[in-house]
């Protein structure tokens, strides 16, 4: 587990997630309201939903993770709108939680190869975009 950890943004999407079910909380305690005409509780429900769904999907999908904590927080900011941004906790941690997206990457792998020569060295690769 510790391993699988280790190879993906863990805690950016723990947070991620943590912050889309704040900002889902607002609109569901006022589910009476939520489905009238004209009110835009619609949209806490909206961005709240795909903030969750983010964080998930970068559990699963690391190399996407840049993208994905840029739009977690848009998306953060955005939720002010339509669920008080999860009474502003749920924007904050979407903030951080976006921004450990953001500035996650995967460190260096060290490969041990052997050449023709048997001689031992250590090769790095790196991962980047």
């Amino acid at each position: 587990m510790k391993k699988w950890r280790k190879k993906r943004p863990f805690w950016g999407a723990m947070l991620t997630i943590i912050s889309g079910l704040m900002i889902l909380w607002v609109p569901l305690n006022l589910y009476l309201s939520t489905f009238l005409p004209g009110s835009i509780a619609v949209i806490g429900l909206l961005f709240g939903g795909m903030i969750t769904l983010i964080g998930i999907i970068a559990l699963f999908f690391p190399n996407a993770s840049r993208i994905l904590g840029i739009f977690t927080i848009f998306l953060s900011i955005l939720s002010v709108i339509g669920a008080l941004g999860g009474f502003l906790f749920g924007t904050i941690f979407g903030i951080i939680g976006g921004s450990l997206l953001t500035a996650w990457h995967l460190g260096p792998a060290k490969v041990k190869s052997t050449r023709s020569s048997g001689v031992e060295e250590t090769v790095q690769h790196t991962f980047t975009f």
